[in-house]
């Protein structure tokens, strides 16, 4: 029978020493800048900063008021979903084939995770100069075969182009998550499929797969995180949320309200209102998607 080994400490203070540059960190960069944003958002100030009045709700009452707020929770539902599904569905295609390479697979794996290197801001830019209408290659090659390419006048269009740049960015980590996960399954799994008749595809779903769940879980939390919060340097780089308003999610429309039209309070609000809806998403894919998962 296996003995559970637990680490006792015998001076309280010894534990609290360990975890205090953890808590620093998280207090700083999370708990400060959240408390601020919940004290500005029951605020109105000026453009400066150097006066403000305290107006309880009426910021979040005039978000939900605004047209545009409220269309820029559609850009980023479809936005997200799409980022979401062909990352992961993309990434995990290409690990599967990366685990079946046996000759140059080390180069090919080095060339798959190249691209996480690329900052956001150069990974839109990139995109925005391949699918520039006048001098982009891609745009000159739909041209060619009779597609009218243009994300400066076709909301369609750009969000296509921040989707196609977003999930470009993340196929990297994503892949290299799913390739380890697919390396830790034992091979004798498989070949025991194999030899009870099981094709590759069978193979994968009722085998590789299942097993891949843990995984699959822990990136589609870190990609919906990604999509909300960390794209936000690709749209402003490729589309600055245009045309009109097509492309602003909601983290760039906190961006544009607070920095741009200079609303703080307004600004503060939104941010709280996000927060509580990545709060609200991660509890329930713990709550409810978690319970599909096999570990």
């Amino acid at each position: 029978m296996a003995v559970e080994k637990r680490v006792r400490f015998r001076h309280q203070w010894l534990a609290w020493a360990l975890v205090a540059p953890q808590l620093l960190i998280v207090t700083v960069f999370f708990f400060w800048p959240a408390g601020q944003a919940l004290f500005q958002s029951v605020l109105r100030e000026d453009a400066f900063g150097t006066s403000s009045e305290f107006v309880g709700l009426e910021n979040f009452k005039a978000l939900f008021a605004d047209e545009t707020y409220l269309a820029s929770f559609r850009t980023t539902a479809v936005f997200s979903v799409l980022v979401a599904a062909i990352g992961l569905s993309v990434s995990l295609l290409l690990a599967v084939m990366a685990d079946r390479v046996v000759r140059g697979a080390a180069i090919y794996k080095t060339l798959m995770i190249w691209p996480y290197a690329v900052a956001p801001a150069v990974a839109g830019v990139l995109w925005l100069f391949m699918f520039a209408p006048s001098v982009g290659v891609l745009s000159f090659g739909l041209r060619a075969l009779g597609f009218d390419w243009n994300h400066l006048l076709n909301g369609t269009h750009a969000m296509i182009l921040i989707v196609l740049a977003a999930v470009w960015k993340q196929i990297a980590y994503n892949f290299l998550f799913f390739l380890a996960g697919l390396q830790s399954i034992p091979r004798s799994l498989i070949e025991a499929a194999a030899i009870d008749g099981a094709g590759p595809w069978r193979r994968f779903w009722t085998v590789q797969f299942p097993l891949l769940t843990p995984t699959t879980f822990f990136l589609l939390v870190i990609n919906v995180i990604y999509v909300f919060i960390d794209t936000f340097a690709i749209i402003d780089a490729a589309t600055s949320g245009g045309p009109g308003k097509d492309t602003a999610i909601l983290v760039y429309k906190v961006y544009h309200d607070g920095f741009k039209a200079l609303d703080l309070g307004g600004s503060a609000a939104q941010s709280v209102v996000l927060m509580c809806i990545l709060v609200a998403l991660t509890v329930v894919q713990f709550r409810y998607v978690e319970k599909r998962v096999h570990y």
